[in-house]
């Protein structure tokens, strides 16, 4: 069942998701090559604590999974499309790097994702973050009341597939509020007018995943003994993702500064 949220509620969500945001920022900052991976999860800790919050991901363990999610920060690198573990591993030239965070703040959770292209990358890589990123922009734009869950699907894979790139469509967005995921499932494909219509009070994360494949092959995914989920055929990927509130003026990205 839905949760749908007060004013009061989405307020209390939008503060926690400022100070998400502050602390996305200054990990796209520190993310050079040259670092190993597990100094990010470091800096993610502290940065938490400094925030006066507590890490949503930490000890997590979705319905899915085999085991609790060992720390505050995923960390995923070039065909890793989700749930890379902070390991050390060391950041080079032309990797494509994903940060994912999770907080939760006065009871309330909220998550955000972004992809940061190392140095130099290849023409691919650059317009894969490109294409990714714009999807989530065109995505948000249709959260809207009287919108349904398909035309947020749709625009996302309609976007991604003309630009001759795969929608990982086992991987989903999610309802986000007193729980890390609530329903709805927020699929990033779709068909127009389907699926759950868009309330006042709805909070979704949003979070288009994609491979730089072109379909169907870029769609498949494998999922590792440690629980991420990397690219079967090797190619790259992307993931932005933005908590957003359905509000009766339109959308609101909390996950911003």
């Amino acid at each position: 069942m839905v949760t749908l949220k007060t004013k009061a509620e989405i307020e209390i969500m939008a503060e926690a998701g400022h100070r998400l945001a502050q602390i996305l920022t200054i990990l796209k900052n520190e993310t050079k090559a040259g670092i190993p991976t597990e100094y990010l999860e470091k800096l993610t800790r502290v940065l938490i604590k400094e925030a006066e919050a507590e890490a949503a991901f930490l000890n997590y363990e979705p319905a899915n999974s085999s085991k609790p999610y060992p720390a505050a920060l995923c960390v995923s690198v070039n065909d890793t499309v989700v749930h890379g573990l902070p390991s050390n591993y060391v950041l080079k030239e032309g990797d494509l790097v994903k940060l994912d965070l999770g907080l939760k703040y006065w009871g309330y959770y909220v998550d955000a994702a972004l992809t940061v292209g190392l140095g130099k990358i290849s023409d691919e890589a650059r317009r894969l973050l490109q294409v990714t990123e714009r999807a989530l922009e065109l995505a948000v734009a249709h959260c809207t009341p009287g919108k349904r869950l398909g035309d947020i699907g749709q625009v996302i894979q309609n976007f991604v597939e003309r630009n001759k790139f795969s929608i990982i469509k086992t991987l989903t967005g999610h309802g986000v509020g007193r729980s890390l995921h609530e329903e709805p499932t927020v699929l990033n494909f779709g068909s127009r007018g389907s699926g759950a219509e868009l309330e006042v009070g709805m909070v979704l994360a949003i979070e288009p995943m994609v491979s730089s494949s072109p379909p169907p092959g870029g769609e498949k995914v494998i999922r590792k003994d440690d629980d991420s989920f990397v690219t079967r055929d090797g190619s790259l990927a992307a993931h932005f993702e933005h908590t957003v509130a359905i509000t009766e003026a339109g959308p609101r990205i909390l996950t911003k500064i």
